[in-house]
């Protein structure tokens, strides 16, 4: 079995060779912080963004920015 590995300052974005072939990914789950970037970057509010994706959480959106600018 892989390990998920997380980078530690960011503790809800994880990679796994296993999932979306190791991209950066919210929580372990198939959301990729692309994703998220992309909608972001076409004008999703983060409220658009949690009601199209209700697992995904405010702090996951702010990881993924802040990850971005890492």
């Amino acid at each position: 079995m892989q390990e998920v590995r997380k980078v530690t300052k960011f503790d809800r974005i994880t990679f796994d060779e296993n999932i979306m072939n190791g991209q950066a990914c919210i929580r372990g789950m198939r959301i990729t912080v692309s994703l998220i970037l992309n909608l972001i970057a076409n004008n999703k509010s983060f409220d658009d963004i949690i009601q199209d994706y209700p697992y995904i959480k405010i702090e996951d959106i702010r990881q993924s920015l802040k990850y971005a600018a890492f």
